[in-house]
């Protein structure tokens, strides 16, 4: 057993992780993205190798944050994942104790998304469980839709959403910076179909409209919130941000509740912001 990490371009390591991500997370494949050039330097897997392949990982993923305009650096851990046939070996300990040594001082803090079945496992090594909070409102909007569901099919709308992220501050008070490839592992997969354009403020939201209800990811560009909203039309009666918005007057607070997901925490960012009230992008979970 060995403990291997950053083996992006090892393709017999690579298929062995896409193996076990499949195998573990129902299909999920990281080979698309790789392919397109998006697994950059920010996505680190921590891997224990057996048998000649992939059977335990942790995967570090380097998110610096602007928070209040101050960058932050953090890094967020995911792809938790164990062979079955591996289990019960300590290989998930192991991974977490050599992460945390390698990154202790060098980062404001970790966090990560654990499911019910593992909140016990995370406090052992120095988190804690945060709360986040929700931002929603009902609005009146008397205009029809202008934004413009963009199918991301073209390599020039891929470069042109790059740009605006590589270059732009959003308007969001916790945001993620100088990792598009986090945004477009997301884009590329699973939220292919809820691209839309809106071009008096050459913008992208990232939204789902479920009959009467906005639920708006992200707006990667300028646009105010409220502009963007307005530009999905008469027919929403109601937004759900899944960020927190720097002006949150006029929006409703609640203390975010999702099935089966924990918030864990550590290190002084932590610490220090333990009384606000955010939610991270709901775009950005590893």
């Amino acid at each position: 057993m060995r403990i291997e990490n950053n083996y992006r371009d090892d393709e017999k390591l690579r298929n062995s992780f896409n193996e076990l991500a499949g195998k573990t997370f129902g299909g999920l494949n990281f080979e698309g993205w790789y392919q397109h050039g998006f697994w950059k330097d920010n996505y680190i897997p921590y891997s224990v190798i057996a048998d000649g392949k992939v059977v335990s990982n942790i995967s570090v993923n380097a998110c610096d944050m602007n928070y209040r305009g101050k960058i932050v650096h953090l890094i967020q851990l995911g792809t938790v994942m164990t062979d079955s046939d591996y289990r019960g070996k300590g290989y998930s300990r192991a991974l977490m104790e050599r992460i945390i040594s390698d990154y202790k001082d060098k980062v404001d803090g970790i966090y990560l998304f654990a499911n019910d079945s593992v909140v016990d496992f995370y406090p052992k090594f120095g988190f804690v469980e945060r709360k986040e909070y929700q931002y929603s409102k009902s609005v009146e909007i008397k205009t029809d839709q202008t934004a413009v569901p963009v199918p991301m099919t073209e390599q020039n709308d891929w470069d042109k959403m790059v740009r605006i992220l590589n270059e732009t501050e959003q308007n969001s008070k916790l945001f993620m910076v100088s990792n598009c490839g986090l945004y477009m592992f997301y884009l590329s997969q699973f939220m292919q179909e809820n691209t839309f354009y809106i071009s008096e403020c050459d913008s992208y939201a990232i939204a789902e409209l479920e009959d009467d209800t906005l639920i708006l990811h992200t707006i990667i560009g300028k646009g105010e919130v409220d502009r963007v909203i307005t530009a999905f039309g008469k027919n929403v009666k109601k937004v759900v941000l899944n960020f927190t918005p720097h002006n949150t007057e006029g929006f409703d607070k609640n203390e975010l509740f999702e099935e089966d997901t924990h918030l864990f925490v550590r290190g002084k960012f932590f610490k220090e912001t333990a009384k606000d009230e955010y939610m991270f992008q709901a775009i950005t979970h590893a």
